[in-house]
């Protein structure tokens, strides 16, 4: 399966299912009473973080993930039956947006967010029995499921991320230590996905992750640079190749260093290791002469290695000075709350505005009332303006002028009512 980092989904969890209106027929019984049923809830679209997921291709084909609706209410009391939630694997390291807000971030195996909610099913006319309703011929309906289109991006998380320009040794070298089975050629920009590999080492599994070839301008976009950029934030320790038959070393150094730097502070702050590769191509004085340059324009307790993936030189050096470091090195994911949506805070206030077409009723909870309301039964629609009434909205709509025949406009979902 292909590589894949980012994708649009647009999710539907499932509709409520409506009440029941029906009475009771029972034998020597004139007149029972009310036995409609309530609806069944609407299933969930939950997202799930799953190890066994290393990419985000499979949503290329089903870019719509829709939940179950749940079942009408019926007679004699039958709750209709609540439908299932739905369940979205993904790989461990996504994220998901909605426009340019991050909902959630999924760092964990087995976490899951709710990132659609199921709509709630309606009361069927038995839950509207009261001692001056006897019979109530009306039911709810049931609240349509949230739907969104959202955004998925993975950033992979991993040990050690291979950085360095293209053509500096990263996917050879990770063919030799890993089970990771990378295309190989001796031109640059072999690699257009990040790798993943897991080496053993001393009974230890590491995961690392050949970043592609960055160039100059990748910060900016240039290239696929944000596309590659963003994998290595997750790294807990970072192998700078470098090919030691460069002409300038030290430069080529120094362009990846400010790639990651202008990209995020965070990156060029992350621990790293510089690495010499393809030494087996360059005699011992050449080598030593290398070394001091790149040294020069290094911080002191910079570690650096000479490799040949060719030779395995400085292979199991390296496992080791890495296996060393990962010990001393936690991942710090910073912690971002979900974006809030409507919540309980403000589900019960409501605004009246005078329009051209009527007066325009808004707020959450008055709109869930009216999405209920059988515009059909008049018994439904009295129940809806008993409802404004208590809740002051009569009220308001008479201070700002409102005449009997004028229209009320609940929401942006089409019911009116007429005063």
């Amino acid at each position: 399966m292909s590589f894949v980092d980012q994708v649009t989904v647009k999710v539907s969890a499932g509709d409520g299912g409506n009440g029941h209106v029906s009475f009771r027929k029972e034998k020597f019984v004139d007149k029972g009473g009310p036995d409609g049923g309530d609806g069944g809830n609407g299933g969930n679209v939950i997202i799930r973080a799953s190890n066994n997921q290393d990419t985000l291709a499979s949503f290329r084909y089903h870019k719509e993930i829709v939940a179950g609706s749940g079942q009408p209410g019926s007679k004699n009391n039958r709750h209709g039956r609540s439908a299932e939630d739905r369940f979205i694997d993904v790989p461990v390291g996504t994220s998901v947006y909605l426009d340019s807000d991050l909902i959630v971030d999924l760092t964990k195996n087995h976490q899951e967010f709710i990132i659609a909610r199921g709509g709630k099913g309606g009361f069927g006319n038995a839950h509207f029995v009261s001692s001056k309703r006897q019979a109530p011929r009306f039911a709810e309906k049931g609240l349509p499921g949230e739907k969104f289109s959202y955004r998925f991006e993975l950033k992979l998380i991993a040990d050690v991320g291979l950085v360095g320009l293209p053509n500096a040794g990263k996917s050879t070298l990770l063919s030799v230590i890993s089970n990771a089975k990378p295309e190989i050629a001796d031109y640059p920009f072999t690699t257009l996905t990040p790798n993943l590999g897991v080496v053993d080492f001393k009974g230890k599994t590491y995961l690392f992750a050949d970043i592609p070839g960055l160039i100059e301008g990748a910060a900016e976009g240039k290239g696929l640079g944000h596309d590659f950029l963003k994998h290595v934030e997750r790294t807990r320790l970072i192998l700078h190749l470098i090919d030691i038959n460069a002409t300038d070393i030290a430069a080529d150094y120094r362009l990846i260093k400010n790639e990651l730097k202008n990209y995020s502070k965070n990156l060029s702050s992350k621990k790293e290791i510089v690495v010499l590769t393809k030494t087996d191509s360059m005699s011992p004085e050449d080598i030593a002469a290398k070394l001091s340059a790149i040294k020069k324009i290094l911080p002191a307790k910079t570690k650096i290695l000479e490799i040949s993936s060719f030779s395995k030189k400085g292979i199991d050096e390296l496992l080791r000075t890495v296996s060393n470091k990962l010990v001393r090195t936690v991942l710090k994911i910073p912690m971002t709350l979900p974006v809030i949506r409507l919540t309980a805070d403000n589900s019960k206030t409501w605004q009246v505005k005078k329009t051209s077409e009527g007066y325009k009723v808004s707020g959450l909870e008055i709109e869930r009332f009216a999405s209920k309301t059988d515009f059909n039964n008049d018994d439904a629609v009295l129940r809806l303006k008993n409802i404004l009434k208590r809740k002051g909205v009569y009220k308001e709509l008479l201070k700002q002028g409102i005449k009997p025949g004028n229209q009320i406009l609940i929401g942006d979902n089409g019911k009116n009512l007429e005063y």
